[in-house]
């Protein structure tokens, strides 16, 4: 059975929920994995019976299921260090409040556990998102950062993220970090010791993102057959690379659009993800949710790269396991 595509609201939350979801629908989506920002879900009206209805309600009326949404814009702010413009830009004005650091960590933080929340309401199992990371800023590490540093930093994440997932535990809903440079996790090595550091908790697993790997020069599909049991959703974004020399692997402070930079977002089926393998390593490990379309590219206008990165999703579809294997015919059993 071919996997639901979805369409992840986040690059749309400019938009009104109900007109999001009518394009959606429209161009023949499954769902939407909704983004608990703009007016797409305010967690903190969790308990109210009627507004959690009212979002189903939008997606019934255009045909739509939700199987997952995310808080990627608050869980940056649980662990960050520093707390600065940047996150007074993209969480709540009620999670920011004064701006004290720790306050807003601890803001953050309880915004999660309602997120789990209202995914319990919606009738959703897992919640996508980040949890930002104290020790990124020596990702390059110089000045030197010792290994007492880094182990603080893991321990940091843990004592932050065990209270979430008590939470998370508890209304039996999963949370899953995307792998992405600035998080506790953002590559193969890290995301192994992220599940050390929190205990392989079972409700703790990773919204698989290809995109950030072909930058990185990492292998996807081994990820994904490494970390199988912990691959709880799964992103359809793309990215491509121009390294020529001049152009670095670390973006050179430049805008998205810029030539210069090394690597850049792009829509779905114009970039460098072996989409082909990963399908295939995805049907090896029995992932039967959603493959959700993050639209990312400023080369290209939203209103057209949706609907195309559908079309190509859906012919990445075919590639599911048959009924038998093919040898299965030679058989000469009657």
């Amino acid at each position: 059975m071919a996997r639901p595509v979805t369409l992840f609201t986040g690059q749309w939350a400019d938009l009104p929920f109900e007109e999001v979801a009518r394009l959606a629908g429209e161009w023949g989506y499954d769902g939407l994995e909704i983004a608990c920002w703009g007016d797409h879900i305010d967690v903190a009206r969790w308990d109210d019976e009627a507004y959690v209805q009212s979002r189903l309600d939008v997606l019934e009326k255009n045909g739509l299921k939700v199987w997952t949404i995310s808080n990627h814009l608050v869980g940056q702010a649980v662990c960050d260090e520093p707390i600065d413009e940047r996150h007074h830009d993209i969480v709540p004005s009620r999670v920011w409040g004064d701006g004290d650091a720790e306050g807003v960590r601890r803001r953050a933080a309880e915004e999660l556990k309602d997120t789990a929340r209202f995914a319990a309401k919606l009738g959703v199992k897992t919640v996508t998102g980040f949890t930002g990371s104290s020790i990124w800023k020596y990702v390059a590490m110089f000045p030197p950062a010792s290994d007492a540093m880094i182990e603080r930093g893991y321990a940091d994440f843990a004592a932050r993220w065990h209270p979430i997932l008590d939470v998370f535990e508890e209304v039996g809903v999963r949370f899953a970090l995307e792998v992405h440079p600035s998080e506790i996790a953002y590559d193969y090595w890290t995301a192994k010791k992220t599940l050390d550091a929190i205990g392989h908790r079972p409700s703790f697993g990773f919204n698989f993102d290809p995109s950030h790997f072909v930058w990185q020069q990492l292998d996807s599909v081994a990820f994904v057959l490494d970390f199988a049991d912990h691959i709880f959703h799964v992103h359809c974004k793309e990215s491509t690379t121009n390294l020529d020399g001049r152009n670095g692997v670390l973006g050179s402070h430049l805008s998205w659009d810029n030539p210069g930079r090394g690597w850049t977002f792009v829509s779905t089926g114009h970039g460098d993800v072996p989409w082909e393998p990963l399908f295939r390593a995805l049907n090896a490990i029995g992932y039967d949710g959603p493959t959700s379309v993050e639209w990312e590219d400023a080369g290209m206008d939203r209103l057209i790269g949706g609907p195309e990165a559908l079309a190509f999703v859906r012919t990445l579809g075919g590639i599911t396991p048959p009924h038998q294997l093919f040898d299965a015919a030679f058989s000469r059993k009657d």
